[in-house]
């Protein structure tokens, strides 16, 4: 058995030969297998860092990093192309800075093996940039990447900078300055225009030398209101030459004109009523950083709309430049353009602004708080939108001394608010309304009187300490004598009596809530902070002018317009070209009743604008006083306004308003001047 065993474990002679040729192949393919995997390995790693050398060129020329770029670019290339890396930098630089490049961005990135060596890929990408000029788009890329010990680089060349870039090439910038749009009057009088401006610089070359220079530059600095270093470093520029002009600043024209210094015409922006219309027309500013990161067609050397209209309306004004992006040779010729564009001016604004009526509206106010609007009724037209104090807009364009600009900002009455635009409670002027309501609603009867004891007045006891008080003490007063002796009580009763929802009823029929279609900046009129008065008191109140009734001069005269027009509504407009809005708000015999009471706050004797009688024209008006203070029996701050018009042919209305008025002032009292010139054109 065990003989058996053996022979059933043996194995055959010729076993472990087939055994090693069946083995030799498998060995062999593992080896291949092995090899052929590393290879495919390896190719990836290379394609990998290829890739990433482009992508990070790319992404620093997109972060406009200049000086990182040779870091990813080969040392043989640069020495084929006779450029240094600093030289590469300071080449990007120089031309992306001079064009205005922003957000480059590149698509279709594409890294591919070079079939006809090993050690390097092809690449190819699409560029484009906004450029001072525009968009420049449609720049296609394509160059090697050399893999060397893992490491990859760009095989660097200057058609890399642009496509069609070859040795010293550069790439020239010529802009054709689009010229900005004037702001125009309804008579085509400029409001904004492009002027003559007196630009100061100096000479260097005309300063001396050492000491000589710097006593120079000192006077200069002290006749000019400049600082000995804002100097220095205008004459540390760059491209200053002994023999070049160097600008510092706009001055007026002198004849007390230091060493080194004179006078060049250039053209700027110039806004003729100063003062008088300058919360309304703005100025312009330099563009800054942070203007072009918010609108990349900006020049960096350009003028922005800071304020005003000029803001406002700043697209249309500006323009756009016009120009060309070229290829040069290093002398100069041209060899390709990469980018042109046709000058676009830009478009002019005609306003419904009368200047003069505006300078004389701004000048009665005697500098003092307050805001003066006039409008043409029947069309809507704004003729006046004046505030005071205010501020030299043409200082803030041209070059503001710091000086100056600190007396503006420590101005106690704040010269740049626009107080035109600004909410108030109306006052004694709203009464009009309130009547007109009452009388709509059937809650007033024009021919009844109500009786009035004393000149204050309260519900009931509920009221506690408040009182509804009145300045003139008439016993017995119906709706006229109410608005023409200005009565507070009776105009309270009034109102509580039609209550709270057929007095807001009335109300919403106005412009209360509405956004206006004016290229100013303002808040809705408001009726009340919230949606219900939540007290009687708040009812009363509000029925002649107070409260929480908020409305700013603009606001007003377009409610008042009803008057002017049979109950008409009539939106204002600013700009010449706007579409007319109006809408049916009161009934005209409603209109008729209330304007011949208004009438008679001119005529009648006790009317509170019977000092108007003297200008011997058909005024219909209504003053008001709306009082701002924080208890009943203390003395508040007072707005004196004034609400007028033409009661003959409609052919103005005006609203003016003194914030703060001083003892023996008045709106009624300034207004004379501007009711004279408007009775004459208007």
């Amino acid at each position: 058995m065990s003989e058996n065993r053996r022979s059933r474990n043996e194995k055959p002679a010729k076993k472990p030969k087939r055994f090693v040729w069946l083995a030799l192949p498998a060995a062999l393919l593992v080896l291949g297998g092995g090899y052929y995997g590393y290879t495919v390995y390896q190719d990836r790693q290379e394609e990998a860092a290829a890739k990433k050398a482009l992508t990070s060129f790319i992404d620093a020329l997109a972060d406009q990093k200049y000086s990182d770029l040779p870091a990813f670019v080969s040392e043989d290339s640069l020495a084929s192309t006779g450029f240094t890396a600093d030289e590469v930098s300071a080449k990007y630089e120089a031309i992306f800075t001079g064009i205005g490049a922003e957000s480059f961005k590149a698509s279709g990135i594409e890294v591919t093996p070079n079939d006809k060596d090993s050690d390097q890929f092809n690449f190819q990408y699409n560029g484009s940039l906004t450029t001072s000029l525009g968009e420049l788009t449609e720049l296609s890329y394509s160059g090697t990447i050399t893999v060397a010990d893992n490491e990859a680089k760009i095989d660097w060349s200057p058609q890399l900078i642009f496509p069609g870039m070859e040795g010293q090439d550069k790439v020239s910038i010529s802009v054709d300055n689009a010229t900005r749009g004037e702001i125009l009057d309804r008579n085509n009088e400029p409001l904004a225009e492009n002027g003559t401006l007196y630009q100061l610089g100096v000479v260097p070359g005309q300063l001396g030398t050492g000491d000589e220079k710097n006593a120079n530059i000192k006077a200069i600095a002290e006749r000019f209101d400049l600082t000995e270093e804002a100097i220095n470093q205008a004459l540390g520029q760059s491209w200053v030459q002994d023999e070049l002009f160097v600008p510092l600043k706009i001055i007026e024209p002198t004849d007390e004109m230091p060493t080194g210094t004179s006078l060049k015409e250039t053209t700027g922006r110039t806004y003729p009523l100063g003062e008088a219309a300058a919360q309304l027309i703005g100025y312009l500013g330099n563009v800054t950083a942070e203007d072009i990161e918010k609108d990349e067609t900006l020049a960096s050397n350009g003028q922005i709309g800071r304020s005003g209209l000029e803001a406002a309306f700043d697209k249309e004004l500006r323009g756009e430049n016009g120009g060309k992006i070229a290829i040069t040779d290093e002398d100069g010729a041209e060899k390709a353009v990469l980018l042109e564009k046709e000058r676009a001016d830009g478009k002019d604004i005609q306003l419904t602004i009368d200047s003069q009526a505006q300078k004389t509206a701004f000048d009665s106010l005697q500098n003092q708080a307050g805001a003066t609007v006039v409008t043409e009724p029947k069309t809507g037209d704004l003729l006046v939108l004046a505030s005071s104090p205010s501020y030299d807009p043409n200082k803030m364009t041209q070059g503001i001394s710091q000086e100056d600009y600190d007396a503006y900002e420590q101005n106690e009455d704040l010269p740049f608010i626009s107080r035109f635009a600004t909410a108030y409670a109306p006052g004694s002027t709203f009464k009009a309304i309130t009547g007109a309501i009452g009388l709509e609603n059937g809650t007033i009867d024009p021919t009844q009187t109500i009786a009035i004891d004393g000149l204050k007045w309260q519900k009931d006891s509920s009221w506690g300490d408040y009182f509804v008080t009145r300045v003139t003490d008439v016993a017995s007063v119906n709706l006229k004598d109410a608005l023409v002796y200005s009565d507070n009580i009776y105009m309270a009763q009034q109102t509580l009596s039609m209550g709270e929802d057929a007095f807001r009823d009335g109300l919403s029929k106005l412009i209360f809530g509405e956004t206006l279609d004016l290229p100013i900046a303002m808040n809705p009129a408001q009726i009340s902070n919230e949606d219900s008065f939540n007290s009687d008191i708040l009812l009363a109140d509000t029925g002649y002018g107070q409260g929480e009734l908020l409305l700013n001069p603009i606001q007003q005269a377009a409610i008042y317009s009803v008057f002017a027009n049979q109950g008409k509504l009539v939106y204002p407009r600013l700009v010449k070209e706007a579409e007319q809005k109006d809408k049916e708000v009161f009934k005209a015999e409603t209109i008729d009743q209330i304007n011949q009471d208004l009438t008679a706050v001119v005529s009648d004797p006790n009317g509170t604008a019977h000092s108007l009688a003297a200008l011997n024209m058909p005024l219909a008006a209504k003053t008001g006083t709306a009082e701002i203070k924080e208890k009943q029996d203390e003395k508040g701050q007072e707005n004196s306004f004034l609400f007028a018009f033409d009661s003959q042919d409609q052919g103005f209305l005006m609203v003016s308003m003194l914030e703060d008025r001083q003892e023996n002032q008045s709106a009624t009292g300034l207004a004379p001047e501007l009711l004279t010139y408007l009775a004459e054109h208007y």
